[in-house]
């Protein structure tokens, strides 16, 4: 194998693709990055056997051949190099040479062939959307992921086609975010995506607005396409749990807040917590306003925050924490939050739309 390349294009390669390289594995082989050129084509891939990730490189290639080559070796060699075109050779006795300006370097690959490729997916069955819609999508929803793993399939997000829409959805147990949007496809699909790989593919997903990806799955993994890279993943198994009965739109108590506003007044009112932080505070609805309260061991706090009410007054409890998250993956100014009594969720909506519900429970209080 033989190749030239800028080290820019290089470095860019070589950060997407390394997202999902092991340095916990059992395989030390996974611990390496591949190389390949192939067809005209560089491409460099990362794979822990439940995501792998292809990078393709810009570059001049003399001849074809694959090699795997010690991720953090490789890469720390090509990060202090100048900042100028890069040679890289890989012989039949697995020494790959690296030349850069007046440095050169060798050092011992292993057999490409012995690498482990991804699942082949093939493109039959997909769709495709702006990456900066599923990028916010992503962004908006993926907190909410379960850690635990007593249901392995809520440590994923749900992704729900249907009718024209598409819907993601998050539920650890203590809350659920959801997200719509409008995609251009006539399908039902439902798949749980694991929450790792959407926390690395919403680092590989551009903001341009002009940029599309697609998405390909089969009956056990997925496949974005977004051109230059491409990640493919497996899928979770098991039944996701049935939320839209959850978030219902029956509600007793409708508030219109600013969001920064009831933000601010959470993030303060949360610092006088306990060093578990999980003091709730209390949010007590009132005609033209909401109190929020948090009395801990440390002390006491006190906020105000003007509200538009409709329907009865409420005193209810929160882990602020779980509010805080839902406001911040909101771009809104204004919010309708609704509630049904002191021990049912609430539910955050927009004004005037339907895109996006977080659902939070209530926990309850001392007094």
């Amino acid at each position: 194998m033989i190749v030239t390349c800028s080290k820019n294009d290089l470095i860019e390669g070589i950060n997407i693709s390394s997202k999902a390289i092991s340095n916990r594995t059992s395989m030390p082989i996974l611990e390496c990055l591949f190389l390949e050129c192939n067809n005209n084509e560089f491409v460099l891939m990362g794979n822990d056997l439940e995501i792998g990730i292809i990078s393709k490189v810009k570059a001049t290639i003399k001849e074809n051949g694959k090699i795997a080559v010690s991720y953090k070796i490789f890469s720390e060699i090509i990060k202090k190099l100048p900042d100028k075109e890069i040679y890289i050779e890989a012989d039949d006795k697995n020494i790959v040479i690296i030349k850069c300006d007046m440095s050169e370097y060798k050092i011992m690959g292993q057999k490409g062939d012995e690498y482990p490729k991804p699942s082949i997916i093939e493109k039959n069955n997909g769709f495709t959307i702006f990456q900066s819609e599923l990028k916010n999508m992503i962004r908006q929803t993926l907190f909410s992921v379960a850690i635990e793993e007593s249901k392995p399939v809520l440590t994923g997000e749900l992704i729900e086609i249907t009718d024209g829409f598409i819907n993601i959805v998050a539920i650890d147990g203590y809350r659920i975010s959801y997200r719509k949007s409008i995609v251009e496809s006539k399908d039902n699909i439902k798949i749980v995506v694991p929450g790792k790989t959407m926390t690395e593919i919403i680092k590989i997903l551009s903001s341009d607005l002009e940029k599309k990806v697609t998405l390909y799955f089969d009956k056990n993994h997925i496949l974005f396409d977004l051109d230059d890279s491409i990640v493919v993943s497996r899928l979770l198994e098991g039944e996701f749990l049935s939320y839209k009965q959850i978030l219902s739109d029956n509600y007793n108590t409708k508030i219109k807040i600013n969001r920064i506003e009831l933000l601010s007044g959470l993030e303060r009112a949360s610092l006088i917590s306990s060093v578990t932080k999980k003091d709730p505070v209390k949010l007590e609805i009132e005609e033209n306003k909401i109190i929020i309260k948090s009395n801990t061991t440390l002390g006491s706090a006190y906020e105000e925050v003007d509200i538009k009410k409709e329907g009865e007054s409420l005193k209810i409890s929160f882990n602020p924490k779980y509010l805080i998250d839902a406001l911040k993956a909101i771009d809104d100014e204004y919010i309708n939050i609704k509630l049904t009594s002191s021990l049912t969720p609430c539910i955050i909506v927009p004004l005037d739309s339907d895109d996006y519900k977080y659902l939070v429970l209530p926990v309850r209080s001392n007094d």
